[in-house]
């Protein structure tokens, strides 16, 4: 934090701590928060891990497990591979549920012929 002092008032500025200073976190993770608008430490610390997931999702991220659980640690200041029986079980349930909420439902010969534009507009609504 740094205070300035302009025209007899004073003004406290604070600077967002980067994504990537929170445990197990790092710039890929950063720039995909980043892509669908969280771009501080302490944006995501408040949001917490399922609704900045679900926002990862609904952004068009690959649902996968694995940065999942290293997000929900890393937010715990946990290493990621404290994850564990009982934990990562409960944690797996979780995923599960997110990505059903919030992944596109899609075939894989949709998600063809959208790469290539060829099915109408109309076919690509809900």
């Amino acid at each position: 934090m740094r205070g300035s002092r302009q025209g007899g008032c004073s003004t406290l500025l604070l600077m967002a701590t980067p994504i990537r200073s929170i445990r197990n976190l790092g710039p890929a993770m950063e720039g995909a928060f980043a892509q669908v608008g969280i771009t501080s430490a302490e944006e995501l610390r408040e949001m917490g891990t399922d609704a900045a997931y679900a926002m990862l999702l609904r952004g068009g991220q690959r649902p996968h497990f694995i940065a999942y659980y290293v997000l929900e640690m890393g937010l715990q200041g946990r290493p990621w591979n404290d994850c564990k029986g009982a934990e990562k079980t409960r944690l797996r349930a979780r995923f599960d549920r997110l990505k059903a909420e919030n992944t596109p439902k899609t075939s894989a010969l949709d998600a063809i012929l959208d790469e290539f534009g060829v099915r109408p507009a109309a076919s690509l609504k809900g």
